[in-house]
Order: structure tokens, then sequence, then C-alpha cells
């Protein structure tokens, strides 16, 4: 999110030189800095014991395939985050987590925390955005998933650490 006015007392932002940052939108009232913000979500590629990948489809995008995702609640850990996000769209508890890495998302202006799971058992999903779920190789699920989209980064990642 890009502030015009400020969050506290809604006087119009200006810009001034801070440091090493450059221009930054400032608060004359508050005298304070306002840098952007953005949302902190996580992606996880959950794996089972064969080494297979979960790919699933959502009902906001049924004709692509994605990785389990989603938004970070205040006062919780990405690891938390994580952990939940398995459970609700898959019915999976995670037996393992292991961070991969971050990735900005600018299109939705939001900061994508990377991790690799293992979990174990019948996926069951209760999600309403989630319309079904496969397991597949991490090479199937490199060509299944968008070219260039932060899940597809995520399994590549995953793949070379083999």
């Amino acid at each position: 999110m890009r502030y015009t006015f400020c969050p506290d007392c809604g006087q119009r932002l200006t810009s001034r030189p801070l440091g090493d940052e450059g221009l930054v939108p400032w608060c004359e009232g508050c005298q304070r800095p306002w840098f952007d913000s953005f949302s902190t979500c996580i992606i996880a590629a959950v794996m089972n014991a064969k080494g297979e990948v979960l790919l699933q489809r959502e009902t906001r995008r049924p004709d692509r395939e994605v990785l389990v995702a989603g938004y970070m609640k205040p006062g919780e850990s990405a690891e938390d985050a994580a952990r939940r996000e398995i459970a609700e769209e898959t019915g999976l508890s995670a037996t393992s987590l292991r961070y991969v890495a971050s990735y900005p998302h600018m299109d939705g202006n939001q900061l994508m925390l990377g991790f690799c799971a293992t979990a174990e058992g019948n996926v069951q999903s209760s999600a309403s955005e989630v319309l079904s779920a496969r397991w597949c190789t991490l090479d199937e699920a490199v060509q299944a998933l968008r070219a260039g989209s932060i899940a597809q980064q995520v399994v590549m990642a995953i793949r070379n650490d083999q």
C-alpha cells in the first residue's frame, strides 16, 4: 500500500530525504516517515514420503494448478501460518517444515515466504476455495505450474536442493 495521507493524523504526506532511503513519504504533523506496506503470505510445497508434491486447483483460477498459499494473520509466525494453511486447504498435518526462500510478488503487493513441508495421509480439503488436488513428481510440477510463477520457483528450488 502506498500512503498518500498519514495513517495516524490524516495529514497529506510530503516527501523528505531520509538517510540512504532516498525520498520517503513524510508526515509533517507527526514528524515521521511512512514506508509503503505490503501483505506477508506463505506458499508451501507439500511433499509426501514418495517425494511427490501436491498441486491444487482453486475456484478463483480453475484453469491453473497452484501450491498451498495464504495470508499470515497478525501475531502468527510464518511457520504457524504455513501449518495452518496446509491443514485448512488439504486436511493434512505438516510433520516437517523447511524455509526455502522469500519472493516479492509485486502484482499483489505481497511478500511470499516459501516453505517445503512434509505431510502424510489422504487429502481431505474442506476449504471452499479448493476444487481438486493431486500428487505429482517435482518435474511434473515444474511443467504444470505457470512458467515464472512463484510456485514454480519454489518447486524448482526444492528440486535443485535434492
